[in-house]
């Protein structure tokens, strides 16, 4: 990650403003001066003076591991189990190298309890990843993971995933898969393709033509993404045909 020793070792200077620039500053020990939105979105130094990876990564690893801190944190406490989730996320979904891990632990840490709302932070997520549905689904799926880490989730935690969901416009059908995915009894195959029991064969086949559409592993390498990103898309890839084949049995679809 190349982003990660330009800022552990502070050997690159830039303007950052918004929830990155006050969590990076408090992470890495550097000074970063806020702007407004539109500038240091679009016009700041990082976004020059970093590749689209590098940039990407930062984003992503601080929007992520602070919206995940807020959203473990809305009902009290951080629980056991939220914590060994979020472990598993970093090695099994992003397999962090221990440098990594302990960046992104950090950040955790750090924005627990500052004052930038989690709305702020999926804001300035959303911004850089709205033209990558992998990556948004990713985030998706670890909010619901680690909110209903017990099968069922707090009204607070329930309300931040719906402000993610507006923010990130995620449709409500997936939203609702989603939802059912993390409860005990929900039927895996069917959430995995974002669809509804009740939905007929040419619904599923058209959920599961766009879903592999989009994780295709040659498109995900044509966009850039870290191999992070690419590993989740592939493991993506697999597990929706693997859905897919699991209702084509069941319903003897051929």
């Amino acid at each position: 990650m190349g982003w990660l020793g330009k800022m552990v070792g502070g050997t690159i200077g830039f303007m950052v403003g918004g929830p990155i620039g006050a969590i990076a500053g408090a992470t890495f020990g550097h000074t970063f001066v806020d702007s407004k939105i539109d500038d240091y979105l679009i016009d700041s130094d990082i976004y020059k003076r970093l590749s689209y990876g590098d940039e990407a990564q930062l984003t992503f690893f601080i929007t992520a591991f602070s919206m995940l801190a807020k959203i473990s944190k809305v009902d009290g406490r951080v629980s056991e189990k939220e914590v060994d989730l979020i472990d598993s996320f970093m090695q099994n979904d992003l397999h962090l190298d221990p440098q990594s891990r302990l960046v992104a632990i950090n950040i955790f840490r750090e924005a627990i309890n500052s004052p930038q709302s989690f709305d702020a932070f999926a804001v300035q997520f959303y911004y850089t990843f709205n033209s990558q549905p992998p990556v948004v689904d990713l985030m998706m799926d670890i909010l619901f993971r680690v909110s209903f880490v017990d099968g069922v989730t707090s009204a607070e935690k329930e309300k931040m995933l719906l402000n993610a969901a507006q923010i990130f416009h995620y449709s409500p059908t997936g939203y609702a898969a989603l939802k059912s995915r993390y409860f005990k009894e929900a039927k895996r195959s069917y959430a995995v393709l974002q669809c509804d029991e009740k939905a007929s064969n040419e619904e599923i086949k058209k959920q599961y033509r766009r879903l592999v559409s989009e994780y295709h592993p040659d498109k995900v390498a044509s966009k850039g993404l870290s191999e992070e990103f690419t590993k989740f898309a592939n493991d993506k890839f697999r597990e929706v045909q693997e859905a897919y084949n699991n209702i084509k049995k069941e319903r003897k679809i051929t």
